[in-house]
Formats: C-alpha cells, structure tokens, sequence
C-alpha cells in the first residue's frame, strides 16, 4: 500500500506539553515538508520506526528526538507556562503582520 502524506494544520497550537502534542507538531512539520516518513526518515538519518514513534507520541531517546527536530527544521524552546502564552501571542501578531 502506498503511503499517503498528511495534510498541514496551520491552526496547530507550537506548544506542546506532552509527547503526543510534540508528536503533532512533528508530523505536521513533515506535512509541510511534503515528505513521506520513509523519506523524511531517509533525509533526517534515523529509521522509519524511529520517525513513527516521534509522531505518535512515544518516548524515543533525547538524541534521537533532537535529530528528529533538527532534521525537520525544528527548535524546542523551554519556557514557562506564562511565557508559552507569550510567545504564542507574539507568534500570531507577527503572523498577522505577513498576511
């Protein structure tokens, strides 16, 4: 059976506070790629199980998410609560600015 690409979310939250949302915005990173998880999998240098766990949520091992991320073009921001909300406010500001 032929793989099929997901389709991009652009109203998906960047925040993510557990593994199932960073899983989401993962897959929709790839979504945008235009990439099929074998492909991008093949691209980022990790295997296709590896890439699977990420996108759903599962625990893989620190290094191999941040290649996972790094891969896709990704950054982790660490921040609190307070300040997510923050950066998600300035986020949609400068996105309204480029429309």
């Amino acid at each position: 059976m032929a793989r099929t690409l997901p389709r991009p979310n652009d109203a998906l939250s960047p925040v993510a506070s557990d593994l199932a949302a960073l899983g989401h915005l993962v897959r929709n990173q790839r979504a945008r790629s235009e990439l099929r998880i074998d492909d991008a999998a093949d691209l980022i240098g990790v295997t296709h199980d590896v890439l699977s766990k990420v996108e759903n949520g599962r625990s893989v091992g620190l290094e191999k998410l941040f290649k996972v991320l790094d891969g896709l073009g990704l950054k982790m921001l660490v921040v609190t609560p307070t300040e997510a909300e923050d950066v998600v406010r300035a986020l949609s500001l400068s996105a309204g600015e480029r429309e």
